[in-house]
């Protein structure tokens, strides 16, 4: 499935501002799909496995930005993917977000005692429930991918579960967490963090952006734009994170912070000073502004997104 033919759709000067209207009440109107379908993808059970969905679902329902989700289905709706799908594939992704969170909290890796203004995971339940419910949020994700459901192709299911895949794994999310962990107490030169943080946060938000174009068979180089544009948002994003963990408040943030410079890691903060790490997220978001090109006035709201994961207070 192809949109429009790019060549023919001028780039719109019309999209809002980051924090406009517009954004908001997109944003807001996929989170409300994803959140209900995660609740149909993960409903409560009363037999020995209670306590474990419980833990799954309090770890995934009931907060976050749906940063990742709301990727997915924004991308997905460029190409005419319908919402019944791309809702499932949203909901896979935050699921898989979910599980990092919970296990990067524990008190093995990062030790928080808080995630989304409430106790984490760990401190709500105990360190095992958590370990199990983070493993189970993982392969639920991948449950959720290869069926029919999500898309009759067999072969877009693969495509998506592949980079998926690629994304989490440890040439992705989890390699960054272990370069991460290596690195705290050390001084990291800026090429290496970019790196880490590229796999640690940036690939799964690529994939979230680039999900859509598979689901809806986007010709590569569109694929490639979309691609192009998560790897931005995603260091413009993590670079945010930065300077919101040395300036603001645990109660914006709504978990613990400065925990970064406690832990003795190498940020951008770190190395460029908050005015300049601002100034290097602002660089990103706009390169991400000009993947999206071809795309036109179907993209003002990925546009405006690119502003939000620098201006956002949490």
């Amino acid at each position: 499935m192809s949109m429009t033919d790019p060549t023919t759709i001028a780039p719109s000067q019309t999209h809002t501002s980051a924090n406009g209207p517009l954004l908001k009440h997109a944003m807001s109107s996929r989170a409300k799909v994803i959140e209900s379908t995660i609740d149909a993808l993960l409903p409560p059970t009363r037999g020995g496995d209670a306590r474990l969905v419980e833990a799954m679902r309090y770890a995934t329902l009931g907060g976050g930005k749906r940063l990742r989700g709301y990727l997915v289905m924004e991308t997905a709706s460029l190409f005419g993917v319908p919402e019944s799908q791309s809702a499932r594939v949203a909901a896979s992704v935050e699921m898989l977000h979910a599980y990092s969170l919970v296990h990067d909290d524990l008190p093995a890796m990062d030790d928080d005692d808080l995630r989304r203004g409430q106790p984490s995971t760990h401190r709500k339940f105990d360190e095992a429930t958590a370990i199990l419910a983070g493993d189970a949020l993982q392969t639920k994700g991948f449950e959720i991918l290869a069926d029919a459901a999500t898309h009759e192709s067999a072969a877009v299911r693969i495509a998506v579960i592949t980079a998926f895949a690629q994304a989490s794994g440890a040439a992705g999310m989890v390699g960054g967490q272990m370069i991460d962990m290596e690195g705290e107490g050390r001084a990291l030169p800026l090429e290496e963090v970019r790196h880490l943080h590229a796999l640690k946060t940036g690939c799964l938000i690529r994939y979230s952006a680039e999900a859509g174009a598979i689901l809806g068979q986007a010709e590569p180089e569109l694929q490639q734009r979309l691609r192009s544009y998560g790897a931005n948002i995603g260091a413009a994003f993590q670079i945010a994170d930065d300077v919101l963990d040395a300036t603001a408040t645990a109660e914006e943030l709504g978990k613990t912070a400065g925990k970064d410079e406690a832990s003795g890691k190498s940020t951008y903060v770190a190395l460029l000073g908050i005015d300049g790490a601002r100034a290097e997220a602002e660089r990103m978001a706009k390169n991400a502004i000009d993947d999206l090109a071809p795309f036109g006035e179907q993209a003002d709201r990925l546009r405006d997104l690119a502003y939000y994961v620098i201006e956002r207070r949490n």
